[in-house]
């Protein structure tokens, strides 16, 4: 037991000094490995450690702004529907539209800030369609039919 102690000490030293580095290259080709590794990190290291590396400069803290639209309108399926959204910091302000299966489109705006909180305005816009009704089937019920009992009971 006092082995694995001083040996998980061990390796907690070395990795507090910072001897143990993770892998700063990756590759998707798989190469069967014939000679020493060194050749073929340099031949893959330098264009995927570019490829994968983080922005040198990015601030992490800077107020979020974007803009995004979206829409499909396929007659085929009779999907309809639309958004759009713009973020300026901490305010968010947007819309979207769904066709109902009625026929009519329900669109709703809507804003969301930290003093205010999230608001949405739904509105409707058209006239409501609804098919028309299938006549009503007769049901005939027939009535029940008399079937004597079996005059033998058995037990299993």
């Amino acid at each position: 037991m006092f082995a694995k102690v001083i040996a998980v000490a061990a390796f907690v030293a070395v990795a507090q000094a910072g001897l143990l580095q993770p892998a700063t290259y990756y590759s998707s080709v798989s190469t069967p490995v014939l000679a020493p590794a060194a050749p073929v990190v340099a031949k893959y290291a330098a264009p995927l450690v570019a490829k994968y590396a983080a922005p040198a400069a990015q601030d992490y803290y800077a107020p979020a702004h974007y803009e995004f639209n979206y829409g499909v309108q396929d007659p085929h399926t009779g999907d309809n529907k639309s958004q759009h959204e713009v973020r300026e910091g901490d305010v968010v302000k947007g819309s979207y539209s769904v066709a109902e299966p009625d026929g009519t489109l329900r669109t709703v705006h809507y804003t969301a800030d930290p003093h205010n909180g999230f608001n949405a305005v739904v509105e409707k816009s058209g006239e409501p369609v609804y098919p028309a009704p299938a006549p009503a089937a007769k049901l005939v019920v027939a009535a029940p039919k008399y079937v004597a009992a079996s005059p033998y009971y058995y037990k299993h």
